[in-house]
C-alpha cells in the first residue's frame, strides 16, 4: 500500500514474481515472526528492533499494522520504543515507555497475549503481564506458515 517506513524505495510495485521467476508472498519482519509465534486465538506481536514492528493475527488471520507510527506524547510509539527511544532515554526508562505501550495496544486490540520479539528485549528486565518472548528463529516457521493452505493466513 506504501514504501516501508524504515527502508528504502522501490518496493510498492515491484514485481518480485517476475523478478524471481517463482510465486512469491511478500511480508515484513514482524509479520514473519509473528506467523512462527503464533499459538491460536488473538496474539499481539510487538517487534523491538531499529523500530517497532506490529502485528495482530485474528483467529488465524494476519493483520499487519502500522500502528507504531500513531502520535504518541510528543512524538509516535516508534520514537519511544524504537532504538531511537532506547538510546534518548536509556532501558530504565524505555522499559516504563514499552510497558505503556503494550497497556495501550492491549486496551485497543483486546488480545489473548502478547508476543516480544526483536532484537532489543535482551534489554528487558522483566515481562510485562500476559507477555511471552518469541525468537528470532521463529521467522522460519513464519515463512513456511506463509505457504501452508490451512494455516495462519
Amino acid at each position: 500500500m506504501r514504501e516501508p517506513f524504515n527502508l528504502g524505495d522501490g518496493w510498492l510495485g515491484f514485481d518480485f514474481p517476475a523478478a524471481f521467476g517463482k510465486p512469491t508472498k511478500v511480508v515484513n519482519d514482524a509479520a514473519m515472526q509473528a506467523l512462527g509465534s503464533y499459538e491460536g486465538g488473538w496474539m499481539l506481536f510487538l517487534g523491538l528492533g531499529t523500530g517497532l514492528g506490529t502485528t495482530l493475527i485474528v483467529d488465524g488471520v494476519l493483520v499487519p499494522m502500522e500502528v507504531q507510527h500513531l502520535p504518541y506524547k510528543k512524538s509516535t510509539f516508534e520514537d519511544y520504543v524504537g532504538e531511537r527511544g532506547l538510546e534518548r532515554l536509556g532501558k530504565k526508562r524505555w522499559q516504563q515507555e514499552l510497558r505503556e505501550t503494550i497497556e495501550t495496544y492491549v486496551r485497543a486490540f483486546s488480545p489473548d497475549y502478547v508476543v516480544l520479539g526483536g532484537g532489543n528485549i535482551r534489554h528487558l528486565a522483566e515481562l510485562p503481564p500476559n507477555c511471552r518472548l518469541g525468537a528470532n528463529e521463529d521467522a522460519f516457521l513464519g515463512g513456511f506458515r506463509l505457504w501452508i493452505e490451512n494455516g495462519p493466513r
